[in-house]
């Protein structure tokens, strides 16, 4: 990686990191307000929204604690890295989001039949409709900035705010509702809603979370990869076959076998190999390790062939 690389790669880290410790603040910020709200209304949708703040707060925790092992060099116990901690991070918060959604229901019914007793709801509604509009810039702000620096933790915990906020402007809607009519039973039902979309929100997380952990290679990212790997290759007059990739939540790792005329000197094909390896992160616009495995054009296949027969790995 030249020097250039990674100061960008280094920029980018701190802007997550930045971004993380944004969320961690607006988040307890949020659940202070949201308890406040609750306290004064004894509303069970607002309950709800309280509930999920508990859970982001504790998620964000987690993923600010993820996101600092993934920046750490490879040891000598873990060879690859920490970036696929990423994955349990997501993973983690998709099911603390699925618990609070049980909560929330399990809270909203036992609510409903002990009968409601609802105060103080203009206040209570106001509360709310800030925090909502504050959750919902700061979730974009995540998701752009999770995506500008490649980092999954901070686009789904991004997603998970984004969420937050339109959950607290259905509140709103409910509490505005039983303002507006006076029939109480609005507020549980909107807290039972609000508990399906965050159990819908939680189970993609969790999810997304698995097939991570699992390898799923996007058909996406797979043509994006092979396109400059076409570009490339023509330039540098090789072939190539055998590509596969993966994501570890920052950088993808991809693996090619490339094709070289027998005649071809090893000083060479390693050279050609080392421009491939260097220009196909910088031409896909993300991080990324190449790994090339050199073969003979003329008898590849044949030879593939035979180890394949024999058993022997290729």
């Amino acid at each position: 990686m030249d020097g250039l690389a990674h100061q960008r790669q280094e920029e980018e880290r701190k802007q997550a990191h930045l971004a993380m410790r944004i969320s961690l603040a607006f988040g307890v910020a949020m659940l202070i307000g949201k308890t406040a709200a609750y306290l004064m209304t004894h509303s069970a949708a607002i309950f709800s929204d309280a509930a999920e703040s508990v859970i982001h707060v504790i998620a964000v925790g987690f993923a600010s604690f993820s996101l600092r092992l993934s920046g750490r060099p490879a040891s000598h116990h873990f060879l690859y890295g920490y970036e696929r901690i990423t994955f349990f991070s997501a993973g983690f918060e998709g099911a603390l989001i699925v618990v609070a959604a049980i909560a929330i229901l399990f809270e909203s019914f036992r609510e409903w039949m002990a009968g409601l007793q609802l105060q103080h709801l203009g206040s209570g509604v106001a509360l709310i409709l800030i925090a909502g509009i504050l959750n919902a810039g700061l979730g974009y702000y995540l998701i752009r900035t999770g995506r500008r620096t490649n980092s999954f933790i901070l686009e789904a915990d991004g997603k998970h705010v984004l969420t937050d906020s339109w959950t607290s402007f259905g509140v709103v809607l409910g509490l505005v509702l039983v303002l507006m009519t006076h029939w109480k039973p609005f507020d549980p039902l909107v807290a039972i809603a609000v508990a399906v979309n965050i159990l819908w929100s939680g189970g993609r997380l969790v999810w997304r979370s698995a097939v991570g952990l699992l390898d799923y290679s996007d058909p996406e990212a797979g043509k994006r990869i092979r396109e400059r790997l076409d570009a490339i290759c023509s330039d540098l007059n090789i072939q190539y076959h055998g590509v596969r990739f993966r994501t570890t939540g920052y950088r993808q790792i991809i693996e090619v076998h490339l094709l070289f005329p027998s005649l071809t000197s090893v000083s060479e094909a390693h050279s050609l190999a080392t421009a491939l390896e260097e220009r196909l992160p910088d031409e896909l616009g993300m991080p990324a390790e190449v790994i090339t495995h050199l073969e003979s054009l003329e008898d590849h296949a044949d030879v593939h062939h035979s180890q394949h027969y024999t058993g022997k790995p290729d």
